[in-house]
C-alpha cells in the first residue's frame, strides 16, 4: 500500500470514529476517541517505517494525557509529558540520526545497551511505585512498571533498534489489563490492536533489515 493510500485510509476511518464519538452513536468519550484514533494511527505508520508517526504520536500524547490524568493513572498521565519529547527526539532521529546525518536505518541493540536498560527498568519501577503509591494512584506497581517499560521502548524505537518491538508487546499486554481495570474500555481495544501491530512490526522491520542486508551484500559483491 502507498503512503497515499495510507494516509486517506487513516483519515476516513479516524474522521468516522470521531463523528459517531461526537455525536454520540457510540457510547465513547470523544478524548478516549481521539487518543485512539492517533494512538492506532501511529503505530500503524511506526510499523510501515513512516516518519509521519511522530506529529501524530504527540497528538495522541496530548489527547492521553487528559485521559489517563481523569482515570487517576498518573504515571500514564505524566508518561505523555515525556513522551512528547521523546517524540520529537525520535523525529529528529529518524530524519537526521544515520551516517552523514542521513536517514536513520533499524538496527539490533547490543547487549550492553539490553542489560542497562533492563537495570534502568527495575530501578525506576521501583522508585516510581513508592510515588504513586503515595499520591494514591490506581494500581501504583503496574502503573509504575508499564510507564518505565514503555519509556524504555520508546528510547528503543527511537534509536531504530528491532528489540524495541518485544518491549512494547510485553507493555501492551499489561496494558489491556489495566485500562479494563478502570473501566477505559476503548483504551484496552485501543492496546490489544497496539498488541496485534506489534506483532506485525516484528515482520515487517524484519523483512525491511533484510532486504537492505540483501541490497548491501550485493553491492559489496559488485565492488569486489
Amino acid at each position: 500500500m502507498s503512503r497515499t493510500l495510507d494516509y486517506l485510509l487513516i483519515i476516513f476511518i479516524g474522521a468516522g470514529l470521531i463523528v459517531s464519538s461526537w455525536l454520540r452513536l457510540v457510547p465513547y468519550d470523544l478524548v478516549e476517541t481521539l487518543g485512539f484514533v492517533t494512538g492506532a494511527a501511529c503505530v500503524y505508520l511506526v510499523v510501515r517505517e513512516d516518519v509521519v508517526n511522530f506529529p501524530v504520536g504527540i497528538a495522541n500524547d496530548i489527547f492521553f494525557f487528559f485521559l489517563f490524568f481523569r482515570a487517576r493513572l498518573f504515571g500514564d498521565s505524566a508518561l505523555q509529558i515525556v513522551y512528547l519529547a521523546l517524540g520529537l527526539h525520535g523525529w529528529y532521529l529518524w530524519l537526521y540520526g544515520g551516517r552523514n546525518r542521513t536517514t536513520l536505518q533499524i538496527t539490533h541493540a547490543n547487549r550492553t545497551t539490553l542489560l542497562w536498560l533492563a537495570v534502568i527498568t527495575i530501578i525506576a519501577t521501583a522508585c516510581l511505585t513508592l510515588i504513586l503509591w503515595a499520591v494514591r494512584g490506581a494500581l501504583p506497581l503496574l502503573d509504575a512498571f508499564t510507564t518505565v517499560l514503555s519509556l524504555a521502548a520508546q528510547y528503543m524505537l527511537n534509536k531504530k533498534y528491532f528489540e524495541n518491538w518485544f518491549v512494547w508487546i510485553a507493555a501492551d499486554a499489561i496494558y489491556i489489563y489495566v485500562y479494563l481495570s478502570r473501566n477505559l474500555s476503548l483504551t484496552a481495544l485501543l492496546y490489544l490492536a497496539f498488541l496485534v501491530l506489534c506483532i506485525a512490526g516484528v515482520w515487517s522491520w524484519w523483512r525491511i533489515m533484510k532486504a537492505s542486508s540483501d541490497v548491501t551484500m550485493s553491492r559489496n559483491q559488485l565492488l569486489t
